[in-house]
């Protein structure tokens, strides 16, 4: 099986999917090297893989999801700055396997973890 990742972010505090977030994808190991940008889709997850199987490598990476502005589209009320702007998730990936990165996201946090 041949690796590739993907991601779904889900907004907890309104109970539904961040249809429309951009998400950037960097590869670390050598610098930071931009791969891919996305906007997530109305299921809050990429249409395609946001690192494909074509291009998968293990190593390093991080996902940056643009939270702030995603929230400032929707119209959510927060005090400026907000708290949360842009929310970096730095991983590795060590094998030929599916990676998912989820993003669960509020005004005021966000969580994180390797699904299937």
């Amino acid at each position: 099986m041949a690796g590739y990742l993907t991601t779904h972010v889900l907004d907890t505090a309104g109970g539904r999917p961040a249809s429309g977030m951009r998400i950037e994808l960097f590869r670390l190991d050598h610098g930071r090297e931009r791969l891919a940008e996305m906007l997530t889709n109305r299921d809050g997850r990429t249409d395609t893989p946001i690192l494909p199987e074509a291009d998968f490598q293990t190593g390093r990476y991080e996902l940056v999801f643009h939270v702030g502005a995603w929230l400032d589209a929707e119209g959510v009320d927060a005090p400026e700055p907000r708290f949360l702007d842009e929310v970096p998730i730095r991983f590795g990936m060590s094998e030929q396997d599916h990676y998912h990165v989820p993003l669960l996201i509020s005004p005021y946090g966000f969580s994180t973890y390797r699904g299937s």
